[in-house]
């Protein structure tokens, strides 16, 4: 039987997971693990015995994005009503994609390793959109056909786009515009 990882064991990969994620981004996949150790509070031992190789923190970092992207769609929904948590998370999904353009170079050296980071991510993702969707159609505010792969590939547009676009305020337009297609008609 395997044992439960120790709340202190948990809380150091979290955090190596959040440092490696931001030194990945910043600058690129050959971080030091003695800086993102270092950076992190922990030792580079834990760094290891967490990630035995590169590829499998990158692998980490990036899945630990998704996760936090995906559990966004459930802690909105319970925070406000169902129309604001999908426009809400639109905004967290925006972040969440300039984050995964952001380790392009270092999920290529995943993918040349034979790993596969994006493996389940469009599936995911395509749930929680179902998820926000489906409370939104309930609450009378979007319309029910409105399908959630199509907001998915909408977002994902949006989002390479806005990489390249300095105003944050344009993307938040561009956004609304989005919000205002799902929404019913009266």
């Amino acid at each position: 039987m395997q044992r439960k990882p120790r709340a202190g064991g948990q809380r150091n990969r979290a955090r190596v997971l959040e440092v490696a994620l931001r030194l990945f981004v910043e600058r690129g996949p050959d971080v030091p693990f003695t800086e993102i150790a270092k950076e992190a509070g922990v030792g580079v031992g834990t760094v290891y015995r967490h990630f035995p190789a590169r590829e499998a923190l990158i692998e980490g970092a990036y899945r630990s994005e998704l996760d936090a992207v995906c559990a966004a769609a459930g802690e909105l929904l319970e925070e406000m009503p169902p129309g604001d948590a999908v426009r809400a998370w639109m905004d967290r999904f925006v972040d969440y994609m300039a984050t995964k353009i952001g380790l392009t170079e270092a999920n290529r050296a995943v993918v040349a390793a034979g790993g596969n980071p994006f493996a389940q991510s469009r599936e995911r993702l395509d749930g929680v959109i179902g998820e926000l969707l489906s409370a939104a159609v309930a609450a009378g505010v979007t319309r029910p056909e409105v399908d959630a792969d199509d907001v998915l590939v909408s977002l994902s547009g949006i989002a390479m786009v806005a990489g390249a676009i300095e105003e944050r305020e344009q993307v938040g337009r561009v956004l609304d515009l989005l919000y205002q297609g799902l929404l019913t008609r009266p």
